[in-house]
């Protein structure tokens, strides 16, 4: 009996630091794992600012005079509404007359907005009816 015990003895002995063996061969899946759900975050937090600034932008446009006094109007409140990281690849576009329309395209960066950009790119599109004055 008692060499039964100290098998089982040596059996545990021989696991020690089996966990930390584990844990150090999982950290880098770890890691790339939680590195891919952010950067999913920040590519949909992308879709949000770019739809958002374009609603911002249209709004302002409807409201504008028509002519370049709203185009100006429109790009003023579309990039006002972004951070000046995200603001330096974006590009706003409005136009039209009777119904405004804002296009924004912004640039996804990667892992974090002001480092390199990934080669895609999301828009936002809005529309809104103009504004008539009595």
């Amino acid at each position: 009996m008692r060499r039964a015990a100290g098998s089982a003895t040596r059996r545990a002995a021989g696991d020690r630091g089996q966990v930390a063996v584990e844990l150090l061969g999982m950290t880098p899946l770890i890691v790339l794992t939680l590195v891919l759900m952010w950067q999913c975050v920040l590519t949909g937090y992308a879709f949000t600012l770019a739809g958002n600034a374009a609603d911002e932008g249209v709004r302002a446009g409807t409201a504008a005079a028509p002519g370049g006094a709203r185009e100006a109007a429109c790009r003023a409140a579309a990039l006002e509404h972004l951070s000046g990281d995200w603001r330096g690849g974006a590009t706003v576009t409005c136009g039209g007359s009777g119904f405004v329309t804002a296009d924004v395209s912004l640039k996804v960066p990667v892992l974090f907005p002001g480092s390199i950009d990934f080669p895609v790119t999301v828009h936002g599109h809005a529309g809104a009816v103009e504004e008539v004055k009595h």
